[in-house]
């Protein structure tokens, strides 16, 4: 496994997408001495080994980064049955799916002994966040095993935590109808394009006659970029917007061990596409990458399957309110940043997740059930000092997140404001 360490060390410092920007950033050394003490005392188990690369892997401040461990992926992953965000010094239950003892808007004011600013400042590495609304309580919730929680009364008492099979996730592509004028459409990511066209193409007549939109995208796990394209036309205006940003490009990390990892991963891919189209894009990226290949940081050349960017809008719907928030991310991002160009719409809620600065997953798998996955592309943006990370994309409109929102639906009111 030190061996697994050391590769994942290499892969960070040279075929990484954010290397040169981050350099020095780590302290490698500080880990592999823990591997080694842990080694020498029988003491290292696969576990504990992965929870010291994804500390590891922390240093770069980079949610786009990934380590697994397939063994592991193999057994039912679990939670604590229900979802908080900090507010002041408070974690607010915003759900409670399999946890009986709480309820949504139920406060936690301590967790093992420990009160929320003080766990704040002890798991501040893990948290990974600048703003309360952007914090990740998730894995401290597992560390704990106990609480005090407060109900909405002020009631306070100690409750021990259980542990239960995290639910499924069902996407939704939906739309309904909020009144005579209005649409509300809930996308929770863009994984699956054919989803969005069949949204569109069952519900034509309907949204095209609707003078108001909401596009709900508060929690969307990304995707593919080119899933929101059938919705693009209707959320510009009738005389166009350009989407592309001359200013910005992508450059790809080219070096011979990325190249080889894209390859061996989408060669095989490409045999069972059926997809004129997919076909197509899968085939432009695989010339891009032999053609460049040991080349360092380049911009490929995707003149041959990216589509026209003026995109011409539709008279209707006259206004588009996108309501966006820290669990939009990726493909979301992308969405939000690109409706924000349009003169019709107004972006409502908190920033987005902000992924996208460093992209292109490939993965580096290892025979003993370990996998790395890491961005190979970054955004020239970050050079102007206009990246996203840490900070996501920016409403038109912020409304910060209290619990008032686990009551009504703060976002959607403020569209009338």
């Amino acid at each position: 496994m030190e061996q697994i360490f050391r590769e994942i060390v290499e892969i960070m410092h040279y075929d990484y997408a954010g290397c040169v920007d981050k350099k020095g950033w780590d302290d490698p050394e500080a880990y592999l001495e823990k591997l080694q003490l842990l080694k020498e005392t029988n003491k290292l188990t696969r576990e504990q080994f992965a929870d010291i690369v994804r500390d590891y892997l922390l240093d770069f401040q980079d949610h786009h980064i990934y380590f697994a461990d397939s063994s592991a992926e193999k057994r039912k992953p679990l939670d604590r049955g229900f979802q908080v965000r900090r507010y002041k010094d408070c974690l607010y239950v915003t759900g409670a799916k399999n946890e009986q003892k709480l309820n949504a808007g139920m406060a936690i004011i301590s967790l093992g002994g420990f009160t929320i600013p003080e766990l704040k400042e002890k798991h501040s590495r893990l948290l990974k966040a600048n703003h309360p609304e952007r914090e990740d309580w998730m894995p401290i919730l597992s560390l704990y095993e106990y609480g005090d929680i407060q109900d909405e009364q002020g009631n306070v008492r100690k409750i021990t935590f259980s542990t239960y099979e995290k639910p499924g996730y069902t996407p939704a592509y939906t739309v309904e109808k909020v009144n005579q004028d209005t649409l509300l459409f809930t996308i929770t990511d863009f994984a699956d394009p054919d989803a969005i066209v069949k949204l569109v193409k069952d519900n034509r007549d309907l949204i095209e006659s609707a003078d108001q939109w909401i596009i709900d995208v508060r929690v969307n796990y990304g995707g593919s970029d080119s899933s929101y394209y059938p919705l693009m036309p209707y959320i510009m205006p009738e005389e166009g917007v350009e989407l592309a940003d001359r200013k910005d490009t992508m450059l790809f990390n080219c070096t011979h061990l990325n190249a080889g990892r894209f390859l061996a991963e989408t060669l095989p891919v490409l045999e069972g596409i059926q997809g004129e189209e997919a076909q197509q894009f899968l085939k432009v990226f695989i010339r891009e990458w032999q053609r460049n290949k040991g080349k360092g940081f380049v911009e490929f050349n995707f003149k041959d399957i990216v589509p026209d960017t003026f995109v011409k809008g539709t008279k209707n719907p006259k206004l588009v309110a996108v309501l966006s928030d820290y669990m939009c991310g990726s493909s979301g991002d992308s969405f939000v940043e690109l409706c924000k160009k349009s003169s019709k719409v107004r972006v409502i809620g908190r920033p987005t997740k902000g992924l996208n600065d460093y992209a292109n997953l490939i993965s580096k798998h290892w025979d003993e059930g370990f996998q790395f996955m890491y961005p190979t592309s970054r955004l020239s943006r970050i050079d102007r000092g206009m990246g996203m990370t840490g900070k996501g994309i920016a409403p038109d409109l912020y409304v910060p997140w209290t619990p008032e929102h686990l009551k009504r639906d703060v976002d959607k009111r403020k569209r009338q404001t």
